[in-house]
């Protein structure tokens, strides 16, 4: 069984405040998450985003009963937006995790994501002893990412994209943690 997470901590970075999500982030999210750039490469995110969905999504984040941690890149310490993104760790049995994440369009090619990700590797939340991430294979961009903080390529498989509403190739990478 896996157990919920009840708190969550605060990581910095040298430009992001990777924080727990708050009701005010409702706005940025959804009007991030409307956008076909964010959610086509994802495979949760609907498109059109429908009414409610950011507020859903908020609510489940802070649910204590929860079994994933959600994080907002907070970028306003660094004159970014308050909200630049998203990153999450889904808990997996077996002491495993699974890494995902989104960035608004304004902030790619930043560094952003890269900077992310090595913060929550480094810190290892939920002391998971391994992590895995999958990317759409059209997504080059975010392999990179994965593969720049020590993903290694694990097998190609197919996924379900909501917002496109069709199964997409994608590619599937694990991290040993331990």
């Amino acid at each position: 069984m896996i157990k919920p997470i009840r708190t969550q901590p605060t990581l910095l970075t040298n430009r992001l405040v990777l924080r727990p999500i708050r009701k005010s982030d409702v706005g940025l999210i959804g009007l991030y998450a409307s956008d076909i750039r964010v959610s086509g490469p994802t495979r949760s995110i609907p498109h059109p985003l429908p009414p409610g969905a950011a507020e859903a999504f908020v609510e489940q984040a802070q649910n204590p009963a929860r079994s994933d941690d959600v994080w907002i890149l907070d970028g306003s310490d660094s004159d970014l937006a308050e909200v630049v993104g998203v990153i999450g760790l889904k808990r997996l049995d077996r002491r495993q995790g699974e890494l995902g994440y989104w960035l608004a369009p304004a902030y790619w090619n930043m560094g952003l994501a890269r900077e992310a990700v090595r913060a929550l590797i480094s810190l290892n939340p939920q002391v998971s002893k391994t992590m895995f991430a999958e990317v759409f294979q059209d997504n080059v961009r975010s392999a990179r990412v994965l593969t720049d903080m020590g993903f290694s390529y694990l097998g190609d498989a197919e996924s379900y994209c909501v917002a496109r509403k069709t199964t997409v190739a994608t590619w599937t990478y694990l991290r040993n943690m331990e």
